[in-house]
């Protein structure tokens, strides 16, 4: 038996979570909707544009908040990543350990800025993420642990990775590590931006094939080059074994490498959709290494992300996850 459930490798990002209006954006010249890596001086010129609002902070980065979800669950899990020498980066590593995941923390800290994600969530509750990657844009294959990597049931790494060099090849030297040790490969495709510029680079970290594959339906019709979505169902079969494409209100469409199944939303008045996506690869990763067949690792996943848009952040506390647990056993 595997020591960890699910061992990951993303950006450590602090996110900085605001409510603003559309006219913000517009104000700002901030794409809609979508991620955008930014320069420090731009995303302070964000954050004193809204420096009289309220925000909130918190450990995020897309894989950091899969794994802390299974974690929360009652999963093992372990995060790579990379933070500075800085209070940011202190508050990162503590997050992550009072979030019961194992982490490089041992890693000797570099001067330098940790990462920064300025989340920005509309009245229609979509988000909206400028992000300053900082030293995180230095991840590379130096802060892998291969021991807890290779005593993990599952890798799990996010498409974020694939904007910078250093933390792409570490995320492939990852998958090859994960699979001479026999453990299984996830990849979460992250944004459309991903997809729209860096595809090549997506299907490199994807390699010959991965074992699961979560994308949500944009980022799936982006990577496959079409609309029909029973052409994208086609081609996604192509790089994964199993695949989840997540779909908001409509529900979710899981392959599990033979049978195509429909899951049903749970329906509820949503205020912010930062992180529902990894929320659902959290839950469903939990479900899987518990054995769970999918669709009830599918069910799980479904009401786990439709609780966490009800609030602010990409987080809904332990209790509320064991809650939901307790519901679908």
């Amino acid at each position: 038996m595997a020591k960890y459930h699910v061992y990951g490798i993303g950006n450590a990002l602090v996110d900085m979570e605001y409510e603003v209006q559309v006219s913000d954006l517009e104000a700002l010249g901030i794409d809609k909707g979508v991620m955008t890596l930014v320069s420090e001086e731009h995303q302070l010129k964000i954050m004193n544009h809204l420096a009289e609002r309220h925000h909130q902070r918190g450990s995020g980065g897309s894989a950091a908040n899969s794994v802390i979800a299974v974690s929360q669950f009652g999963g093992k899990c372990f995060y790579s990543c990379k933070v500075a020498a800085d209070e940011l980066g202190h508050f990162y590593m503590k997050d992550l350990l009072d979030g019961g995941v194992d982490t490089n923390h041992h890693t000797e800290k570099e001067q330098g800025h940790t990462g920064r994600c300025v989340v920005l969530v509309t009245p229609d509750s979509d988000r909206t993420l400028c992000t300053f990657l900082g030293i995180s844009g230095e991840l590379s294959a130096r802060e892998l642990v291969e021991d807890a990597l290779r005593d993990s049931d599952y890798f799990y790494t996010e498409g974020y990775l694939v904007t910078s060099d250093n933390a792409r090849c570490a995320s492939i030297e990852a998958k090859r590590i994960a699979e001479v040790a026999g453990v299984k490969t996830a990849i979460s495709l992250s944004d459309p931006n991903m997809v729209k510029f860096f595809k090549p680079g997506l299907l490199d970290m994807i390699g010959s094939g991965v074992n699961l594959l979560f994308a949500n339906e944009d980022e799936a019709k982006g990577m496959a080059g079409v609309d029909d979505l029973n052409s994208v169902v086609d081609y996604l079969k192509t790089l994964s074994r199993e695949f989840v494409i997540t779909r908001g209100p409509q529900g979710a469409l899981i392959w599990d490498g033979k049978t195509l199944i429909d899951i049903d939303p749970v329906k509820v008045e949503a205020v912010d959709t930062v992180g529902a996506g990894d929320m659902f690869a959290g839950a469903f990763l939990y479900g899987l290494t518990q054995g769970w067949e999918h669709r009830r690792a599918g069910d799980l996943a479904a009401a786990a992300a439709a609780k966490l848009v009800t609030s602010l952040g990409p987080r809904i506390p332990a209790a509320e996850t064991q809650a939901i647990l307790r519901e679908l056993r």
